[in-house]
């Protein structure tokens, strides 16, 4: 049985989980709208409906709360994608719609959150400090992930050289979005960086050996 000190004590928890949750969400949100250089915490706090005390008690300096922002809209994002992945294709439209995930998780709030921390990072060594192996993180969980999407598909160096490959590739054009840059041409390319992951894994499957490639079927 749970009385009332373990009642309470979770009720504590979650209000403690709410106000980062706030917290985080609020900082997400004025990355984007604001950059790097406007947000402030006061401004974090206003928006979050939160004392600096608050936000004191569960991150000691900006560049923590900043960098903790990042990854919790990376894990909601990661969730959204194992969502969609239980629906994708089988075979080389497995393949494609994965690279369509990723385009979609990148180029959009994340996107733009990390490239603002990123630019910060280059002359705040603070950030970069705490940012470098969040950032890593994020990488090592994608692949992951995608792990988990393909199976044993495709080779394993093969299959962390093409996440990685697209992960910087739809970094690069989420980035030409965010200037303004050609519709249209980011279709293409992304259009035939699929084409080629695809003949990547036909290839795979060429190699692998059976009754055709020498194996005996007796």
């Amino acid at each position: 049985m749970t009385g009332p000190a373990t009642r309470k004590h979770r009720t504590q928890a979650e209000r403690s989980e709410r106000t980062r949750e706030l917290l985080l969400d609020a900082t997400i949100e004025c990355l984007v709208e604001l950059g790097y250089a406007r947000t402030t915490v006061q401004e974090i706090c206003q928006r979050a409906g939160l004392s600096r005390g608050a936000q004191q008690h569960h991150f000691t300096t900006k560049a923590e709360l900043m960098t903790t922002a990042l990854e919790h809209l990376f894990r909601r994002l990661s969730d959204e994608i194992r969502t969609a992945a239980t629906e994708l294709p089988p075979g080389p439209r497995r393949v494609e719609s994965g690279i369509d995930l990723l385009w979609r998780a990148y180029s959009g709030t994340l996107s733009t959150a990390a490239v603002e921390l990123w630019v910060a990072a280059r002359t705040d060594p603070e950030l970069r400090r705490t940012l470098l192996p969040v950032d890593r993180a994020l990488g090592h969980s994608t692949l992951e992930l995608y792990r988990s999407l393909m199976g044993a598909e495709v080779d394993d160096d093969r299959l962390k050289t093409l996440v990685l490959l697209t992960v910087n590739l739809v970094r690069g054009l989420a980035l030409d979005a965010m200037i303004g840059g050609d519709e249209g041409r980011r279709a293409l390319l992304l259009s035939e960086w699929k084409s080629l992951v695809v003949a990547q894994f036909e290839l795979v499957g060429d190699e692998r050996p059976g009754p055709r490639a020498g194996r005996s079927s007796h």
